[in-house]
């Protein structure tokens, strides 16, 4: 059984508002109560107590985008090898995530289908959950491939998903696909599964865009990336998905995928409701520089930067929830509850879990993150348990009684 837990003397950010000098009270890998200090009930000695004061609480941060981290890949197709991307991610304040695959022999994303399977069907405490899949190819267009290796590219599909999303066991949340190489059928279709069919890797021009928004698509991948670029004459994709209401923009603010002053025409033009995080990050992350497997690729890590070894495209990132979220803020000038809104409040709302994920709200799972006062994962709490405390946390040893 998992103790309850009490965040005492902290500032806590609900999804509406702020509260000072307050409480939250976990159990049963649920938030139970939350309120001022002066409100707080009488603690039971069984239970764990936590003096937060100085610190801040914000909800877990989802990242609905990520390949990899720790020296572990999705496309490794194995249950070890997400367990232990899943517990790198805690470090960085996740506390939710979709394995996202990429462009790869048919048979080999069909294994990362199953492990992903397998895994999500274990019992597990103590890490980021796994909400399901990110499919990123290889339904793409080869001019805007980036770091996708061109040989396995694919045309949309319709049965190649069916037999992925029954081995993933109807895991699949996220299409990443160049929708100008299919035809309607396929948009329809994960319209109809309820999968997000999300715009990427693609040369379609403005007008193609938005015939295939009309369709269905009402998300952009990694916005600027991978993508027809934006030209006064032809406005291409990022025209089409900055200026289309009904879609959701992916960005990865690592200063290297878009220039920052960027951030705030994406923010005048989605607002903060349609503009999502995500990291984009690979096996790299979190590991010191070098070379690292990307999908078959070798990627050359250096100074923060991944590109492909041979050429000079950018090939994911390295970049943590946390620090998004701090150059969001900064490029931005969000507030803190803006902020949370943009790493996990509207990425729960997109995969329709908010009601149990995304902000903290009694009945609501349990996925907090504790920032200390230089604005560092001080602690990660995934589910009512602790996943990861800083070595110079003073909660360190608290680890060991989770």
């Amino acid at each position: 059984m998992m103790k309850p837990i009490w965040l005492l003397n902290a500032t806590i950010v609900l999804e509406r508002s702020i509260l000072e000098n307050g409480f939250l009270h976990l159990k049963e890998g649920k938030v139970c109560s939350f309120g001022h200090m002066a409100d707080c009930p009488p603690i039971p000695d069984r239970d764990l107590q936590l003096d937060c004061q100085s610190k801040r609480i914000i909800p877990g941060m989802i990242d609905i985008h990520v390949h990899g981290a720790g020296g572990f890949d999705v496309m490794d197709a194995s249950v070890e090898a997400l367990d232990g991307m899943a517990k790198k991610l805690a470090q960085e304040g996740t506390t939710s995530f979709l394995a996202t695959t990429m462009t790869n022999p048919a048979n080999r994303i069909g294994e990362a289908m199953s492990a992903i399977k397998m895994y999500r069907e274990r019992i597990k405490q103590g890490v980021p959950e796994m909400i399901g899949i990110h499919l990123e190819g290889p339904f793409i267009h080869p001019v805007q491939k980036g770091a996708q290796p061109e040989q396995h590219i694919l045309q949309p599909d319709i049965e190649l998903f069916n037999e992925w999303q029954r081995l993933s066991g109807g895991a699949i949340k996220i299409v990443t696909f160049a929708p100008e190489t299919g035809d309607r059928s396929f948009v329809e279709r994960l319209v109809q599964e309820g999968v997000i069919a999300s715009i990427g890797h693609s040369n379609a021009t403005y007008a193609e865009t938005l015939e295939n928004v009309r369709s269905g698509v009402t998300h952009a991948t990694h916005l600027f990336n991978g993508m027809r670029g934006l030209h006064h004459r032809e406005p291409g994709v990022v025209g089409a998905a900055l200026l289309a209401d009904e879609v959701y923009v992916e960005v990865i603010p690592d200063g290297h995928h878009f220039h920052p002053d960027l951030l705030k025409l994406i923010l005048r033009q989605k607002g903060v409701e349609r503009t999502l995080v995500i990291t984009d990050g690979i096996r790299a992350k979190g590991m010191p520089d070098g070379v690292y497997d990307l999908g078959g690729n070798n990627v050359t890590v250096r100074d923060g930067k991944c590109t492909l070894e041979k050429g000079a495209s950018l090939a994911g990132s390295i970049l943590t929830m946390n620090e998004a979220r701090k150059n969001i803020a900064k490029w931005g000038g969000l507030s803190l509850l803006e902020q949370t809104y943009i790493t996990s409040l509207n990425q729960a709302k997109r995969l329709g879990i908010d009601s149990r994920k995304g902000s903290i709200a009694v009945g609501k799972d349990a996925d907090v993150v504790l920032l200390d006062e230089t604005d560092h994962i001080e602690m990660t709490i995934c589910n009512g348990t602790i996943a990861y405390a800083s070595a110079n946390s003073n909660f360190k040893r608290l680890c060991d009684l989770m």
